[in-house]
């Protein structure tokens, strides 16, 4: 994956400016943070829940 230098971000802003005006940027920004906070719960959230099966695999069996 090739890094993004400051020129390549400022062509891309530019870029976004120009499609969706300068009034969407707030609202473009705040959607995007919120919806990364999400995946990054559902991630966090799907890694507890492996972990407690995983656990519970590890612990010996008491029936016998």
């Amino acid at each position: 994956m090739p890094n993004l230098g400051w020129q390549e971000l400022l062509i891309i802003l530019f870029i976004v400016v120009i499609i969706f005006g300068a009034s969407k940027l707030p609202e473009i920004g705040r959607g995007l943070g919120q919806s990364i906070r999400e995946f990054r719960q559902a991630a966090r959230e799907a890694q507890e829940t492996q972990q407690a099966e995983q656990a519970q695999t590890n612990l010996p069996d008491k029936t016998a």
